[in-house]
């Protein structure tokens, strides 16, 4: 067999041929294709460990949600699960009439479009809870993974009614024993509930209860993701902290110190 030469792009590929050979979780994260301002966040984010912790293999079938415009994750996600796997990106609608939102999605799939030997299996649905909830077909997925998107469903109006149809939407996507992988920005357990509305932080034991009222078990939970340096209350909440940095220089060396936010990383399957 010839010899495999490691190309730009971070793929292992057998020279001559157009199909790519299944690359491991470290390549993945370490690959050409992701950027250094990507991987410097990579201290705070954890990849492979919240990764792993969620029990990912590269022969499953895993919908990452909201990927945003960047697919932070999807640049780890598509060429770990090319070879073996299937991957689905729920983006956003491309039809909700919110132009963020209808950006964000363009801007994704010319991403995934430039890079075909990377994201050419990527499949790309459609999450705008509480219309939109079919991430993917029924009981065929292995892994839903949210990365800092539950507040996004319970702000703004949405509240318990939206987040329970995305958890209701990510369990008829599951198969029996399918994981969900959460990742969210955390209050402290003292504080109120209501400080959920604006702050873009979320009460851990209020997001357990939504999961386990959509029929999820929680099964285990991990401080991969905190940061005790992060108090959670902050003038414009977790968006002062990087990356965003939303007060601009005001403090920045303050802020940059204590980091990106305290996150819950919790675990649930599907019965």
């Amino acid at each position: 067999m010839r010899k495999l030469r490691w190309l730009g792009l971070g793929l292992a590929l057998t020279l001559g041929s157009a199909s790519a050979l299944a690359i491991s979780l470290d390549d993945a994260i370490k690959a050409d294709h992701r950027s250094d301002e990507n991987k410097a966040r990579d201290v705070y984010r954890h990849p492979k460990e919240t990764l792993e912790f969620f029990g990912i293999r590269p022969d499953m079938t895993v919908v990452e949600v909201w990927p945003g415009a960047g697919g932070w994750y999807t640049e780890i996600l598509a060429p770990y699960l090319r070879d073996k796997g299937t991957f689905y990106a729920a983006q956003f609608d491309p039809n909700s009439g919110v132009s963020y939102f209808t950006t964000a999605r363009e801007d994704f799939e010319k991403k995934m479009a430039a890079s075909p030997a990377i994201y050419d299996k990527v499949k790309i649905s459609s999450f705008q809870p509480p219309q939109i909830t079919e991430v993917a077909p029924a009981g065929t997925v292995d892994m839903v993974l949210t990365f800092r998107n539950v507040h996004n469903w319970y702000m703004r109006g949405g509240g318990e009614e939206k987040l329970l149809a995305a958890f209701k939407g990510f369990h008829t996507a599951l198969k029996p024993g399918g994981v969900l992988g959460v990742v969210d920005h955390r209050l402290p357990a003292a504080r109120s509930a209501n400080d959920q509305e604006q702050s873009g932080y979320m009460l851990q034991d209020y997001v357990i209860k939504m999961a386990e009222k959509a029929g999820f078990k929680l099964v285990d939970q991990s401080e991969i993701n905190a940061n005790p340096k992060d108090i959670a209350n902050h003038p414009k909440g977790v968006w002062t902290l990087p990356p965003r940095l939303a007060l601009g220089e005001q403090d920045k060396d303050k802020y940059l110190a204590i980091g990106e936010s305290d996150r819950m990383t919790l675990k649930f399957v599907k019965e």
